[in-house]
């Protein structure tokens, strides 16, 4: 069985940003720079899909997502935040995790279930903690590919 989506090791970054409109800026241009997206149409469809209702999940993460026409297989992206940053998320606190996730424009079922696998995975009070605890993007990365692997297992 293969993963449900794609996740590059250069596709995870520790950053700092100021606001919700910065952080989809920023994974806007993570997904150009790392899957050869165009920025622009990107930021578009993240920031489309924000307007219709915050996709901060609760408990710190968000998980802005859209669908791409130029992809062949969902792909992600992880933004560490270094300071919690307002996202209008459903209980009201801060996120310092934004997982983002793009999946090509017929993906219906192939995009519902990577956003579920993700959010179970947030979900996990071990690794909810483990990935606010990790020190940096490599450490990030090494959480989530394992539970990746071993969920395509």
């Amino acid at each position: 069985m293969t993963a449900l989506f794609t996740l590059l090791p250069e596709a995870v970054q520790t950053v700092s940003e100021g606001s919700k409109e910065a952080i989809l800026r920023r994974l806007a241009g993570l997904f150009s720079d790392v899957y050869a997206l165009d920025r622009d149409a990107v930021l578009t469809k993240i920031t489309q899909r924000e307007d219709l209702g915050s996709t901060g999940f609760g408990r710190g993460f968000a998980i802005p997502h859209a669908r791409v026409s130029t992809l062949t297989r969902p792909v992600a992206a992880i933004l560490k935040l270094n300071a919690p940053v307002d996202f209008d998320a459903a209980d009201g606190m801060p996120v310092d995790l934004v997982f983002g996730l793009l999946s090509p424009e017929g993906a219906g079922a192939a995009h519902l279930h990577a956003l579920a696998a993700i959010s179970r995975m947030m979900r996990d009070e071990r690794m909810h903690d483990a990935l606010i605890q990790a020190p940096g993007p490599e450490a990030v990365y090494s959480l989530l590919s394992d539970v990746i692997d071993r969920d395509a297992a």
